[in-house]
This record gives C-alpha cells, structure tokens and sequence, in this order.
C-alpha cells in the first residue's frame, strides 16, 4: 500500500543499522528498538544529519538566525 507519507532515517551506531520508517511510526519504532536491543537505553536515533537540518530550517523560520 503507497503512502504519501514521508520516511524519516532511523540510525543505530550500536547495532550498525539504518532503516526509515514513516513519520507517524518513529516514537514507537525507536522505543521497540531500544527497548528490545539496548535495556531501553537511547541508542538508536533520528538521523542526527537530519536533526540538524530540522533545527536550522525552525531557528530560520523563528527568526534566530536574522542580523541584529
């Protein structure tokens, strides 16, 4: 089934894995992972090359980034 839904990257540097998910499932697909594979421990993340990228475009569309 097609979804128009977009993917976000799902990286563990522990278990050398990455794999994207849709949008909607990326709590619950973290939180399966680290539970099951590290004693729920925060291994496993959003791609932190696409974190940055989000908090840029947010801090730019707050302002933050603009000349005093």
């Amino acid at each position: 089934m097609a979804t128009d839904e977009p993917s976000v990257p799902i990286v563990c540097t522990e278990c050398e894995t990455e794999t994207r998910v849709p949008l909607s499932d990326v709590t619950d697909a973290l939180a399966r992972h680290n539970d099951g594979k590290h004693d729920g421990e925060e291994i496993a993340e959003v791609d932190p090359g696409l974190k940055d990228q989000l908090a840029d475009l947010v801090a730019e569309d707050l302002g933050l980034l603009d000349d005093a």
